[in-house]
């Protein structure tokens, strides 16, 4: 395989908006050829998993068991992978990830195939998993942001949102094909060879201008001892334990823009994006409505977020003002649909809710990827790893609790203005601390709006 070259810039103007700009380099189509792939076979092996699980040990509670014991490592050892992410080589640290996790993937499938696969097994090896992935998580995300000139990262995090949606679609389909002619241990098979796949590209990328000079900093800073690092009676310095850890958790609280971004992001996820909890509830319930009519619905959110992804992939320099201002509309969209008389109304405001989802996913990921200082990036991803595995957790019991108490209108209605509120309010309070009232056109429309934290 030659080695892979970004592409000429090309024109400016429409071009520049184009959501597939990022495809013009050759390494980010190798990438996300790889990813595609990569995304199948997770898929494949996702979709069987929960059935292994209940094949294994017959109960329910084991599979909620299994996967807590892989999402555990995020929330403890996040900040930890991040820090790892910033001192060694990004290249080689995904390459070496993508393997051990095919590695993991091969052996689940050689230990199902000869009867030996039990539920402590299983545990082991869903904890290695979730380890490895606080590695393999930020740096495969900033290997694919370093392919493309700083202006086009959201076309391609917007383009990595289209592909994780088709792998996941062509990944559970070709699951059922798998298991019906080879057996379960051959979507663990798959799954394996997509990460040798991904393994294998990854030496013939070629980082464009940015990133070469975000891997230089990325370098000297790791030369340089974290802050509160000791000398040694030899004059080498010694790392005391956790001291880059700490100093990446302190950088982004230092950020307003960050911890604001996690303000909001967080509080959407809990109370605003679990719609296959909250709107299978409305539409089998409130709205006498069929599962099947739950599958439309389902297929309208799907719909509706690739769409977004694509409006995303125009964006040039996304802000948390922006984030902030589509997960308001989203939150009004979802007191709307709360509230909806009948399932075509539910049907019509899923559409642009989905949408905007993406939109708002899109962006904060974006900020989140491109603003820190280039030798603090994995670190920052470590911390929010950390902290979105701890909202994703606590996420599906609080809602669960809401749904008990308030029922799926309430949820959703109550949910939906918690959200725009905390944002109003974030909005008033950082014009009441700059002493800078909001435009009269933002206090005639009455709007919450996004710029939530004084500008850096």
């Amino acid at each position: 395989m030659s080695r892979l070259r970004p592409g000429r810039r090309g024109s400016r103007g429409a071009a520049d908006r184009n959501p597939w700009r990022c495809l013009r380099i050759p390494s980010m189509r190798w990438w996300s050829a790889a990813n595609l792939v990569s995304n199948m076979g997770a898929w494949m092996q996702l979709t069987v998993q929960n059935l292994l699980v209940l094949q294994i040990t017959g109960s329910p509670a084991a599979t909620g068991l299994s996967l807590a014991v892989q999402a555990g490592p995020g929330l403890l050892l996040g900040l930890a992978g991040g820090a790892a992410v910033d001192r060694w080589p990004r290249k080689l640290t995904a390459m070496v990830s993508q393997t051990v996790l095919a590695g993991v993937a091969f052996c689940t499938a050689a230990l199902l195939g000869l009867g030996m696969l039990n539920m402590p097994v299983l545990l082991v090896l869903a904890a290695v998993t979730g380890i490895v992935n606080t590695i393999d998580g930020p740096a495969t995300s900033l290997l694919g942001n370093d392919l493309v000139p700083a202006e086009d990262v959201p076309s391609a995090i917007a383009l990595g949102s289209v592909v994780h949606s088709a792998g996941r679609l062509i990944g559970t389909a070709l699951a059922a094909v798998a298991i019906g002619l080879l057996g379960t241990s051959a979507a663990y098979v798959a799954n394996g060879v997509s990460f040798l796949f991904v393994a294998a590209v990854i030496p013939f990328l070629r980082p464009a201008a940015h990133a070469v000079r975000a891997t230089a900093a990325q370098v000297a800073a790791a030369r340089r001892p974290p802050r509160g690092e000791r000398k040694s009676g030899s004059g080498r310095t010694r790392v005391p334990g956790g001291g880059e850890v700490r100093e990446g958790l302190t950088y982004f609280l230092r950020r307003p823009r960050l911890v604001a971004l996690a303000a909001i992001t967080g509080l959407s996820s809990v109370f605003g994006r679990n719609y296959q909890l909250t709107l299978v509830v409305l539409v089998t319930g409130p709205l006498h409505a069929s599962q099947g009519d739950f599958g439309t619905v389902s297929t309208v959110l799907a719909v509706g977020g690739i769409a977004g992804a694509l409006l995303a992939g125009r964006m040039r320099k996304p802000s948390v003002r922006l984030v902030g201002a589509l997960a308001a509309g989203g939150a009004l969209l979802q007191v709307a649909a709360g509230l909806s008389p009948g399932l075509t109304v539910l049907i019509l405001l899923v559409i642009p809710m989905a949408t905007v989802e993406s939109l708002s996913d899109t962006a904060g990921a974006t900020v989140l990827q491109t603003e820190p200082a280039p030798e603090m990036r994995g670190r920052v991803l470590g911390v929010w790893r950390s902290a979105s595995t701890g909202w994703n957790l606590a996420g599906p019991p609080l809602l669960g609790l809401l749904l008990q108490f308030a029922g799926a209108r309430g949820a959703l209605v109550s949910g939906g203005l918690l959200i725009a509120g905390t944002i109003a309010a974030g909005y008033l309070n950082r014009h009441r601390i700059t002493g800078r009232a909001p435009s009269p056109a933002l206090r005639s429309a009455g709007a919450p709006l996004p710029e939530l934290v004084p500008a850096a």
